[in-house]
């Protein structure tokens, strides 16, 4: 079956830096589009960066120029890189594989604390 699993969250400072990560197997990679989502305690789930096969990126305000998506498909696994990092970035991060209704992954906590 799909399984997407992130790694590389913790604790860090503000004006730190962190990179996730998260391996995708059991399906066809380079062909679909990934996204990386985030939670924060009591708000909605936020789309934080999108790549495209081709390689195409979005963002929203809140993380550009800060953050950047990148993809290694010979590695099933899409990046995160975080740089700048703020409290409010404070969250669960997720992975999400834009195939059929979409596929996630269990998250991992990024915590920006001085």
């Amino acid at each position: 079956q799909v399984q997407l699993v992130e790694s590389g969250g913790g604790l860090v400072q503000p004006g730190g830096s962190l990179r996730l990560s998260c391996v995708v197997s059991g399906s066809i990679f380079s062909i679909f589009a990934m996204d990386w989502y985030r939670q924060a305690p009591g708000k909605q789930r936020e789309l934080v960066a999108t790549i495209t096969s081709d390689g195409y990126t979005e963002y929203p305000d809140s993380v550009k120029g800060r953050f950047t998506i990148s993809r290694d498909n010979a590695r099933n696994t899409v990046y995160l890189q975080m740089n700048s990092l703020k409290l409010e970035d404070t969250a669960v991060y997720y992975c999400h594989l834009k195939r059929d209704l979409g596929y996630w992954g269990q998250g991992t906590q990024v915590t920006v604390s001085s």
